[in-house]
């Protein structure tokens, strides 16, 4: 049997191989083999049946912010008043006003919050996700938010990611000495997570307004000693040159890129890196969407995610996010389900253990409501299309 593709680039992003009257055979957790029912084996312990369904890999949501103290329904109500994102940031609200609270919160509310977050993601078919810090802006609340992180990682049964994003906001304090901040995350945060192993990636937000070109690139180095790989926010806002910069420092992958030109295009055709999309955030914000068929058309590979956090994307659907981008950016449901299924899985770095219907791999798989075709998952953009979740072979929910 052919080795499992590590993502889909262009052309191939609309190819979504299909066997139909088929079996899926699970053992111990993993999938160990596939087929038509012709061939199946007769030597199931346990039968589930899906006629008329389709079974699916399960999503793989690659950029998340779940832990946090509290939603940020009042800003919801600014932004209904025409207040931008970047009004609401500049009079303390935004990741600011996350922070605050994050320093109050208790470990134990963080950790039940999130985890009914993922109860909540995992119902709509998400087997894998990747988490950020971010919300503390200090050492003490940074650290917090991993610890929950990591914690997370044991008491899930699918996998967890946790990436570092000290530099997702310049706090107060650090108003008037923007250089004190960057050694606070060079010098400090980044080597007691080295020593704690708190982190699997590391993050900056570079764009307008936010962390510069160099700023971004000092702490990246940085993180490379301690062999931390990037992951970045990039491009939501403006042209920063985030992309770049990603690329340079062979970031794993480049997030939002609302701001992606011909420049932008050329520079990841010639990298590794794998650019991210998030429609739900400017679908929430009002922002332009990323040009996800342009970059398709130049031969890139898309990964989608549902940017869940609670000011700008405050909703884990990942079947919605499929939605949006075939509304929005242009997307074929096929390219859609590639994006976020083995594009996704690579964005984690998780492309041998999920992500497609391969030997091997996790038995994490969706199966969904009875449908004529694939295309109603984005169609029905309100619907959730899962019928059954099953994760390591057993069947999460129903």
């Amino acid at each position: 049997m052919e080795k499992p593709y590590p993502f889909k680039k262009g052309k191939a992003m609309s190819v979504l191989e299909r066997i139909d009257n088929a079996y899926l055979l699970m053992e111990n957790g993993l999938i160990r083999d596939f087929g038509p029912m012709s061939a199946c084996p007769d030597r199931a312990d346990k039968v589930i049946r899906a006629k008329g369904s389709f079974v699916l890999p399960c999503w793989n949501d690659s950029h998340t912010h779940i832990v946090f103290p509290a939603t940020r329904e009042g800003e919801f109500i600014d932004k209904i008043n025409g207040l931008t994102y970047e009004e609401i940031a500049e009079k303390g609200g935004g990741i600011l006003n996350s922070a605050k609270k994050m320093a109050l919160a208790e470990e134990g509310v963080l950790l039940d919050a999130a985890l009914k977050r993922v109860e909540e993601m995992i119902s709509y078919g998400t087997g894998a996700i990747e988490i950020k810090s971010g919300y503390g802006l200090n050492f003490e609340s940074e650290m917090k938010m991993l610890r929950v992180i990591r914690e997370l990682k044991y008491q899930v049964p699918i996998p967890i990611k946790s990436t570092f994003l000290g530099a997702h906001a310049l706090p107060v304090r650090y108003k008037k000495d923007r250089e004190a901040f960057i050694k606070n995350i060079t010098d400090y945060m980044l080597p007691h997570i080295y020593r704690e192993s708190l982190a699997d990636y590391v993050d900056v937000f570079c764009d307008k307004g936010f962390f510069t070109v160099d700023e971004t690139d000092r702490i990246l180095q940085r993180a490379a000693e301690f062999g931390l790989i990037p992951k970045i926010h990039a491009n939501e806002l403006d042209y920063s040159g985030g992309i770049q910069v990603g690329v340079k420092n062979n970031a794993l992958s480049v997030d939002h890129l609302e701001y992606t030109g011909d420049e932008e295009i050329e520079v990841l055709k010639n990298s590794n890196t794998v650019p991210t999309l998030l429609p739900s955030t400017a679908f929430y914000l009002k922002l332009k969407y990323a040009p996800a068929r342009k970059m398709i058309d130049a031969g890139l590979g898309i990964a989608l995610a549902s940017d869940y956090n609670p000011g700008s994307s405050p909703s884990g659907s990942m079947p919605f996010v499929i939605s949006l981008a075939s509304i929005y950016m242009g997307m074929l449901p096929e390219e859609s389900i590639n994006a976020a299924t083995i594009n996704s899985a690579y964005a984690m770095g998780l492309e041998n253990e999920t992500g497609s219907i391969s030997v091997g791999k996790a038995a994490n798989v969706i199966i969904t409501k009875p449908m004529d075709s694939l295309a109603l998952i984005p169609y029905h953009f309100s619907k959730n299309p899962v019928e059954r979740v099953v994760i390591k072979g057993k069947i999460f929910s129903q």
